[in-house]
Order: structure tokens, then C-alpha cells, then sequence
């Protein structure tokens, strides 16, 4: 890993508006890299439409309208992007819903653009739709099958979407793919703590970057998102934290950050979680299907494809 700035942009959606929606971001993006001098540039989930489609009246329907919304990728709702991240010489992180193959499938996808425009390394499906999100739940969301790590010249970037950040198996996953920086997209709301405390677990627990960039404002059923994006160093650190508005938040990654357990101490950090794992401990146990041991108000389907 080298050094580099890493910048976040939360900003207010309109609903389902995905030309108004892109034009914003352009916006933000070239301020984050004429303000913050920032090498990668990260936006919330799902940020050309909003996170929830406008209601229609059936599931079908609501799936249908938000295919023809957006469009495969590379394609609309990526190319003036891409564009502008050449002209900008920038890497993005940038998330959206994009088409699957026919009109009853669609995934809440990131990917990452690098600084020639190009799209590069696997397009990343999120693995763990929220319950009310996710098809077999009565949304819209067809899960993704497989973690994604794309090589940068400048790092290797493990790749989350919003409820993916709750398992800390993915992103020990990515970890152990190579990652030394994870992203994670947001459109989050559930209570700050919560956000905060899981933000620093996922980059303490696998000494990680974890650049948290939330969505802010009301969305197309009229959830209100509280933004608070973060940007969190190895040892858990917050380097970086926004406010509930429209904002852009910076940070400096060093690439030699777990030295020290933590800042302003020169004590020694002589641990490494990753390598300390004790994997005969729970290697039977942790690819099992379960359920924790107590019961939520309703459980919601979920169609996992097996290994």
C-alpha cells in the first residue's frame, strides 16, 4: 500500500432521479479532488436512485421500474462518471442498482473506477441484502454470490455494501483476499451507535481502513438518513467523521499504521489479529448455518446459494 487521501461524499437524492442524482455527484467529485486532493473518491449506496424504489403496487412492478431506471454496467449509470474520473486523473468507489439479466433481477452493485476511466477487477453484488430489501423478502434485491477485491495502484480495496458491514466474516474474508482497505456504502438507519461501533469493530477486528460513507437526507418511501460517514484506521481510529448533511469528509492513509496500539502513544502494537486467529478453534463451526439464540420479531427468507 502507498499513501494516498481518501475522500466520502453523502449528499441529499432526489428519488429515482438518476441523471439529477449523477450530475450532483460529478459535482462532489470534482470538489473532493480540488478541495481534499483526494486519490479515491467514495459515495453512499445506491446513490443514483436512493436506496428504496418509489412504492408501486406490486413487487413486480417495483422491481420492474427500477430495471428500467438504471442500466447495465458499464452503461449509463456509469459512463459520465467514468468520463469525469479520467479528466480528474481519480479513482471512485461507486454504487448503484444495476440491471441483471432479465427484468425480475436486479443488484445493489459497487465497483471501482480508476483513474484512466476504466472499470476495474469484478463488479461486487451485495452478499447480504437487508431483510426488506432482499427479493425473497417481499423487495427487490437479488443477492450476490461472491466477496470482491480489486487491486489498485495504490491499494487493495475489499468492496461491502451497508448490512454486509454487520457480518464480520466478510470482512475477515476480504481481509485474509488481501484488502487492506474496505469500503462500505451506506444507506444505514439504524442508530448512530450502531453505525459507529460496527465501523470501528470491522477495521479493529481485521486492522483494516474502513471507509464507512453513508447516505443523508429522505429517500423515495421517506426514511430520513443521518449521514455521519467515517473513515477509520487499522488500529480503530476515527480519522475522519461527518455531520448529517450534505458533506465531504478526507483522510491520509499510511501505509505503515499498526506500529503503535494507538495515536498519540508510542507503546508498542505487538499483536495481529488476523494471524493470531486460532482457526481449530471454530473451523467446524463457522461455516455452519444457524440462528442466534433469540427470536426477532419476524424472520424474512433469504436464498443463499451454497458452496
Amino acid at each position: 500500500m502507498k499513501e494516498f487521501i481518501v475522500a466520502g461524499c453523502q449528499f441529499t437524492i432526489k428519488p429515482m432521479d438518476v441523471k439529477a442524482n449523477i450530475e450532483k455527484a460529478l459535482v462532489f467529485l470534482e470538489k473532493a479532488v480540488k478541495e481534499h486532493e483526494a486519490d479515491l473518491v467514495v459515495f453512499p449506496e445506491t446513490i443514483t436512485t436512493g436506496f428504496t424504489p418509489l412504492p408501486k403496487a406490486t413487487q413486480e412492478e417495483t422491481i420492474e421500474s427500477l430495471w428500467e431506471a438504471v442500466s447495465d454496467v458499464p452503461g449509463p449509470i456509469t459512463e459520465p462518471i467514468q468520463e469525469a474520473a479520467a479528466k480528474l486523473g481519480v479513482h471512485v468507489v461507486w454504487p448503484t442498482y444495476r440491471r441483471g439479466p432479465s427484468k425480475d433481477i436486479v443488484y445493489n452493485s459497487c465497483m471501482v473506477i480508476d483513474d484512466n476511466g476504466n472499470i476495474v477487477g469484478d463488479i461486487y453484488d451485495k452478499t447480504h441484502p437487508f431483510p426488506t430489501e432482499r427479493k425473497e423478502g417481499g423487495g427487490w434485491t437479488t443477492a450476490g454470490d461472491k466477496p470482491v477485491v480489486v487491486e489498485t495502484k495504490f491499494a487493495k480495496i475489499g468492496l461491502t455494501i451497508c448490512y454486509d458491514g454487520d457480518f464480520p466474516d466478510l470482512a475477515t474474508t476480504e481481509t485474509l483476499m488481501g484488502a487492506e482497505v474496505i469500503v462500505r456504502p451506506s444507506a444505514l438507519l439504524r442508530t448512530y451507535d450502531i453505525w459507529q461501533f460496527v465501523n470501528q469493530a470491522r477495521a479493529y477486528d481485521n486492522h483494516v481502513y474502513y471507509v464507512a460513507i453513508n447516505s443523508v437526507g429522505v429517500d423515495g418511501s421517506g426514511n430520513s438518513f443521518f449521514g455521519s460517514s467515517m473513515i477509520i484506521d487499522p488500529t480503530g481510529w476515527k480519522l475522519a467523521q461527518a455531520r448529517g448533511n450534505d458533506e465531504i469528509i478526507s483522510a491520509k492513509l499510511d501505509p505503515d499504521p499498526i506500529k503503535y496500539v494507538s495515536h498519540g502513544t508510542k507503546s508498542p502494537m505487538i499483536f495481529d489479529h488476523i494471524e493470531d486467529r486460532n482457526v481449530g478453534v471454530y473451523k467446524d463451526w463457522i461455516l455452519k448455518e444457524g440462528k442466534c439464540p433469540f427470536e426477532p420479531a419476524k424472520r424474512i427468507p433469504y436464498k443463499k446459494k451454497s458452496s
